[in-house]
Protein backbone atom coordinates (compact mmCIF):
# COMPACT_ATOMS: atom_id res chain seq x y z
CA UNK A 1 0.00 0.00 0.00
CA UNK A 2 1.05 3.57 -0.97
CA UNK A 3 2.44 5.98 1.98
CA UNK A 4 -0.33 8.50 2.87
CA UNK A 5 -0.21 11.55 4.88
CA UNK A 6 -3.65 11.75 5.93
CA UNK A 7 -3.00 9.79 9.43
CA UNK A 8 -1.08 9.18 11.92
CA UNK A 9 2.24 11.02 12.70
CA UNK A 10 3.00 12.34 9.12
CA UNK A 11 -0.58 13.99 9.73
CA UNK A 12 -0.06 15.63 13.29
CA UNK A 13 3.37 17.07 11.82
CA UNK A 14 1.49 18.45 8.98
CA UNK A 15 -0.92 20.32 11.34
CA UNK A 16 1.52 20.99 14.13
CA UNK A 17 -0.49 19.26 16.59
CA UNK A 18 -0.24 15.53 18.14
CA UNK A 19 -2.04 12.76 16.94
CA UNK A 20 -3.42 9.46 17.52
CA UNK A 21 -4.74 7.67 15.19
CA UNK A 22 -6.63 3.72 14.37
CA UNK A 23 -6.01 2.45 11.38
CA UNK A 24 -7.31 -0.72 10.23
CA UNK A 25 -6.83 -3.18 7.11
CA UNK A 26 -9.37 -3.93 4.54
CA UNK A 27 -9.13 -6.22 1.71
CA UNK A 28 -5.68 -4.00 0.31
CA UNK A 29 -7.12 -0.66 1.72
CA UNK A 30 -7.04 1.04 4.83
CA UNK A 31 -9.47 2.96 6.56
CA UNK A 32 -8.46 5.46 10.24
CA UNK A 33 -9.68 7.73 12.27
CA UNK A 34 -7.03 10.25 13.50
CA UNK A 35 -7.63 12.91 16.72
CA UNK A 36 -5.30 15.78 16.24
CA UNK A 37 -4.83 18.49 19.38
CA UNK A 38 -2.68 21.31 19.64
CA UNK A 39 -3.69 24.35 22.64
CA UNK A 40 -1.67 26.90 20.84
CA UNK A 41 -0.05 25.45 17.58
CA UNK A 42 2.66 27.47 16.39
CA UNK A 43 0.69 29.89 13.35
CA UNK A 44 1.41 29.04 9.51
CA UNK A 45 0.30 27.21 6.81
CA UNK A 46 -0.61 23.48 7.58
CA UNK A 47 1.84 20.99 5.34
CA UNK A 48 1.70 20.03 2.32
CA UNK A 49 -0.56 16.86 1.79
CA UNK A 50 0.20 13.57 -0.48
CA UNK A 51 -1.55 13.17 -2.77
CA UNK A 52 -3.93 10.38 -3.38
CA UNK A 53 -7.84 9.39 -4.41
CA UNK A 54 -9.15 9.87 -0.77
CA UNK A 55 -11.07 11.88 1.36
CA UNK A 56 -11.09 13.12 5.04
CA UNK A 57 -14.19 13.58 7.07
CA UNK A 58 -13.32 15.73 9.82
CA UNK A 59 -15.64 16.89 12.79
CA UNK A 60 -14.42 19.71 14.93
CA UNK A 61 -14.26 19.10 18.80
CA UNK A 62 -13.94 23.35 19.52
CA UNK A 63 -14.46 26.48 17.49
CA UNK A 64 -12.14 27.47 14.27
CA UNK A 65 -13.36 30.78 13.53
CA UNK A 66 -11.68 32.09 10.64
CA UNK A 67 -10.92 28.72 8.61
CA UNK A 68 -8.87 29.99 5.65
CA UNK A 69 -9.01 26.85 3.18
CA UNK A 70 -6.37 26.53 0.50
CA UNK A 71 -6.87 23.42 -2.04
CA UNK A 72 -3.87 23.50 -5.30
CA UNK A 73 -1.91 26.52 -3.34
CA UNK A 74 -4.73 28.49 -3.99
CA UNK A 75 -7.55 30.01 -1.54
CA UNK A 76 -10.66 28.21 -1.61
CA UNK A 77 -12.69 29.32 1.03
CA UNK A 78 -12.65 31.59 4.28
CA UNK A 79 -15.29 30.19 7.01
CA UNK A 80 -15.88 29.78 10.74
CA UNK A 81 -16.15 26.09 11.53
CA UNK A 82 -18.21 25.41 15.10
CA UNK A 83 -17.46 22.61 17.09
CA UNK A 84 -19.38 20.09 15.93
CA UNK A 85 -19.34 20.27 12.46
CA UNK A 86 -18.10 18.28 9.61
CA UNK A 87 -15.85 19.30 7.16
CA UNK A 88 -14.79 17.30 3.70
CA UNK A 89 -10.98 17.61 2.47
CA UNK A 90 -10.39 15.60 -1.09
CA UNK A 91 -6.69 14.65 -0.93
CA UNK A 92 -6.60 14.92 -4.50
CA UNK A 93 -6.23 18.51 -4.05
CA UNK A 94 -3.79 18.92 -1.53
CA UNK A 95 -5.76 20.79 1.08
CA UNK A 96 -4.16 23.23 3.19
CA UNK A 97 -5.55 25.51 5.88
CA UNK A 98 -3.83 28.94 8.03
CA UNK A 99 -3.30 27.13 11.60
CA UNK A 100 -4.18 30.68 13.10
CA UNK A 101 -6.16 28.95 16.49
CA UNK A 102 -6.19 26.24 18.98
CA UNK A 103 -7.16 22.37 16.79
CA UNK A 104 -8.65 19.80 18.07
CA UNK A 105 -10.90 17.69 15.72
CA UNK A 106 -11.09 13.73 14.31
CA UNK A 107 -10.73 12.99 11.23
CA UNK A 108 -11.77 10.21 9.18
CA UNK A 109 -9.61 8.78 6.22
CA UNK A 110 -11.58 6.96 3.45
CA UNK A 111 -9.47 6.24 0.29
CA UNK A 112 -11.15 5.61 -2.92
CA UNK A 113 -10.97 1.82 -2.50
CA UNK A 114 -12.35 1.80 1.04
CA UNK A 115 -15.39 3.68 -0.24
CA UNK A 116 -15.85 0.82 -3.09
CA UNK A 117 -15.63 -1.82 -0.87
CA UNK A 118 -18.87 -0.19 1.34
CA UNK A 119 -21.07 -0.06 -2.20
CA UNK A 120 -19.78 -3.14 -2.75
CA UNK A 121 -21.11 -4.25 0.33
CA UNK A 122 -24.55 -3.20 -0.05
CA UNK A 123 -24.62 -4.04 -3.86
CA UNK A 124 -25.06 -0.47 -4.82
CA UNK A 125 -23.52 1.45 -7.64
CA UNK A 126 -19.83 2.73 -7.02
CA UNK A 127 -20.31 6.69 -6.13
CA UNK A 128 -17.92 9.35 -8.14
CA UNK A 129 -17.18 11.69 -5.65
CA UNK A 130 -18.06 12.99 -2.42
CA UNK A 131 -20.18 16.49 -2.32
CA UNK A 132 -18.68 19.12 -0.65
CA UNK A 133 -18.67 22.98 -0.34
CA UNK A 134 -14.27 23.48 -0.19
CA UNK A 135 -13.20 24.72 3.66
CA UNK A 136 -17.27 24.93 4.88
CA UNK A 137 -18.54 23.11 7.96
CA UNK A 138 -22.09 21.05 7.93
CA UNK A 139 -24.27 20.49 10.59
CA UNK A 140 -24.22 16.26 10.73
CA UNK A 141 -25.94 15.20 13.99
CA UNK A 142 -24.35 11.74 12.69
CA UNK A 143 -20.90 12.10 12.46
CA UNK A 144 -21.35 13.70 15.80
CA UNK A 145 -22.12 10.80 17.26
CA UNK A 146 -20.00 8.37 16.42
CA UNK A 147 -16.90 10.46 17.30
CA UNK A 148 -18.42 11.27 21.02
CA UNK A 149 -18.77 7.29 20.56
CA UNK A 150 -14.80 7.49 20.37
CA UNK A 151 -14.08 9.66 23.03
CA UNK A 152 -12.99 7.08 25.89
CA UNK A 153 -11.00 5.08 22.77
CA UNK A 154 -8.74 8.62 22.53
CA UNK A 155 -8.35 9.69 25.94
CA UNK A 156 -7.37 5.54 26.48
CA UNK A 157 -6.08 4.03 23.04
CA UNK A 158 -4.32 1.59 25.27
CA UNK A 159 -8.14 0.20 26.41
CA UNK A 160 -9.60 1.00 22.64
CA UNK A 161 -11.40 -2.36 21.05
CA UNK A 162 -10.21 -2.99 17.87
CA UNK A 163 -13.37 -4.42 16.99
CA UNK A 164 -15.23 -1.56 17.96
CA UNK A 165 -12.84 1.43 16.32
CA UNK A 166 -13.21 -0.38 13.46
CA UNK A 167 -17.08 -0.79 13.70
CA UNK A 168 -17.10 3.16 13.79
CA UNK A 169 -15.02 3.71 11.36
CA UNK A 170 -16.67 1.57 9.15
CA UNK A 171 -19.94 3.08 9.73
CA UNK A 172 -18.90 6.90 9.24
CA UNK A 173 -17.28 5.47 5.71
CA UNK A 174 -20.96 4.09 4.67
CA UNK A 175 -22.66 7.51 6.29
CA UNK A 176 -20.42 9.27 3.76
CA UNK A 177 -20.76 7.47 1.19
CA UNK A 178 -24.63 7.82 1.59
CA UNK A 179 -24.90 11.25 2.47
CA UNK A 180 -22.04 12.87 0.29
CA UNK A 181 -21.64 10.80 -2.37
CA UNK A 182 -25.60 9.55 -2.85
CA UNK A 183 -24.96 5.73 -2.27
CA UNK A 184 -27.95 3.91 -2.44
CA UNK A 185 -28.15 0.43 -0.96
CA UNK A 186 -29.88 -2.49 -2.92
CA UNK A 187 -33.37 -3.20 -1.57
CA UNK A 188 -32.59 -6.66 0.53
CA UNK A 189 -35.44 -8.68 2.54
CA UNK A 190 -36.33 -8.35 5.87
CA UNK A 191 -34.62 -11.58 6.95
CA UNK A 192 -31.01 -11.02 5.72
CA UNK A 193 -29.59 -11.92 8.98
CA UNK A 194 -26.58 -14.50 9.36
CA UNK A 195 -26.67 -18.25 8.54
CA UNK A 196 -26.42 -20.62 11.76
CA UNK A 197 -22.91 -21.88 10.96
CA UNK A 198 -21.66 -18.00 10.20
CA UNK A 199 -23.32 -17.05 13.64
CA UNK A 200 -21.43 -19.89 14.99
CA UNK A 201 -18.12 -19.52 13.50
CA UNK A 202 -18.60 -15.13 14.15
CA UNK A 203 -19.02 -16.30 18.08
CA UNK A 204 -16.50 -18.88 18.36
CA UNK A 205 -13.84 -16.74 17.17
CA UNK A 206 -15.33 -13.59 19.54
CA UNK A 207 -15.00 -15.87 22.16
CA UNK A 208 -11.56 -17.12 21.73
CA UNK A 209 -9.88 -13.85 21.69
CA UNK A 210 -11.88 -12.08 24.86
CA UNK A 211 -9.47 -8.99 24.07
CA UNK A 212 -10.86 -8.07 21.10
CA UNK A 213 -7.98 -7.98 18.65
CA UNK A 214 -9.99 -9.69 15.63
CA UNK A 215 -10.55 -7.03 13.08
CA UNK A 216 -14.55 -7.12 11.75
CA UNK A 217 -12.66 -8.09 8.52
CA UNK A 218 -11.70 -10.97 9.36
CA UNK A 219 -14.90 -11.54 11.06
CA UNK A 220 -16.49 -10.80 8.03
CA UNK A 221 -14.41 -13.19 5.59
CA UNK A 222 -14.86 -16.02 7.98
CA UNK A 223 -18.23 -15.91 7.08
CA UNK A 224 -17.97 -15.39 3.25
CA UNK A 225 -18.86 -11.07 3.50
CA UNK A 226 -18.32 -8.09 3.05
CA UNK A 227 -17.67 -6.44 6.79
CA UNK A 228 -20.18 -3.53 5.95
CA UNK A 229 -22.85 -6.67 5.24
CA UNK A 230 -21.36 -8.70 8.23
CA UNK A 231 -21.77 -5.91 10.41
CA UNK A 232 -25.72 -5.40 9.44
CA UNK A 233 -26.37 -9.44 9.35
CA UNK A 234 -24.50 -9.82 12.68
CA UNK A 235 -26.70 -7.04 14.59
CA UNK A 236 -29.66 -8.51 13.19
CA UNK A 237 -29.52 -11.95 14.01
CA UNK A 238 -28.52 -11.62 17.72
CA UNK A 239 -29.38 -7.96 18.50
CA UNK A 240 -25.86 -6.83 19.11
CA UNK A 241 -23.32 -5.51 17.70
CA UNK A 242 -20.12 -7.64 17.59
CA UNK A 243 -18.38 -5.33 20.00
CA UNK A 244 -21.75 -5.49 22.45
CA UNK A 245 -21.31 -9.45 22.38
CA UNK A 246 -17.96 -9.29 23.47
CA UNK A 247 -18.14 -7.22 26.15
CA UNK A 248 -21.07 -9.45 27.22
CA UNK A 249 -19.28 -12.42 26.77
CA UNK A 250 -16.30 -11.00 28.79
CA UNK A 251 -18.92 -10.08 31.67
CA UNK A 252 -20.22 -13.50 31.89
CA UNK A 253 -16.93 -15.13 32.12
CA UNK A 254 -16.12 -12.46 34.79
CA UNK A 255 -19.12 -13.79 36.65
CA UNK A 256 -17.88 -17.35 36.61
CA UNK A 257 -14.57 -16.35 37.87
CA UNK A 258 -15.78 -14.07 40.67
CA UNK A 259 -17.00 -17.07 42.52
CA UNK A 260 -13.21 -18.11 43.40
CA UNK A 261 -11.99 -15.26 45.85
CA UNK A 262 -8.92 -16.83 45.92
CA UNK A 263 -8.58 -14.15 41.94
CA UNK A 264 -8.04 -11.07 42.82
CA UNK A 265 -10.02 -8.25 41.09
CA UNK A 266 -6.95 -7.55 38.50
CA UNK A 267 -6.40 -11.16 37.55
CA UNK A 268 -9.93 -11.39 36.79
CA UNK A 269 -9.88 -8.29 34.52
CA UNK A 270 -6.74 -9.66 32.46
CA UNK A 271 -8.00 -12.95 32.53
CA UNK A 272 -11.43 -11.62 31.24
CA UNK A 273 -9.43 -9.25 28.35
CA UNK A 274 -9.62 -6.05 30.22
CA UNK A 275 -6.99 -3.85 29.81
CA UNK A 276 -6.38 -3.12 33.56
CA UNK A 277 -9.46 -3.53 37.04
CA UNK A 278 -10.45 0.10 36.22
CA UNK A 279 -11.57 -1.12 32.34
CA UNK A 280 -13.13 -3.93 34.04
CA UNK A 281 -15.29 -2.29 36.76
CA UNK A 282 -16.76 0.26 34.53
CA UNK A 283 -17.79 -2.34 31.54
CA UNK A 284 -19.06 -4.47 34.41
CA UNK A 285 -21.14 -2.41 35.70
CA UNK A 286 -22.38 -0.49 33.47
CA UNK A 287 -23.94 -4.16 32.15
CA UNK A 288 -24.40 -5.95 35.39
CA UNK A 289 -25.62 -2.78 37.41
CA UNK A 290 -23.43 -3.36 40.06
CA UNK A 291 -19.10 -3.18 40.65
CA UNK A 292 -17.37 -6.38 40.42
CA UNK A 293 -16.93 -6.10 44.15
CA UNK A 294 -20.30 -5.88 44.98
CA UNK A 295 -21.43 -8.79 42.77
CA UNK A 296 -18.76 -10.88 44.57
CA UNK A 297 -20.29 -10.02 48.01
CA UNK A 298 -23.86 -10.50 47.02
CA UNK A 299 -23.03 -13.91 45.64
CA UNK A 300 -21.16 -15.68 48.15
Amino acid sequence: MEDSSAFGEAFGERLRARATSFVRTLRHTQIAVTEVRNDDPPHGLSGDQIREDAFLVTVQLRDYPAHEYFEEGRIAGLTSLKAGETVLYDMKRNPQFLINNPIHSVHFYFPRAALELVADGAEAKRIDELRYQPGAGVDDAVMRGLVGSLRQAFEHPEQASRLFVEHVTLAACTHAATTYGGLRPATRPAHGGLAPWQIRRAEETLAADLEGDISLADLASDCGLSASHFSRAFRQSTGLSPHQWLLRRRVELAKSLLSDRKLTLSEVALACGFADQSHFTRVFSRLAGTSPGAWRRNSG
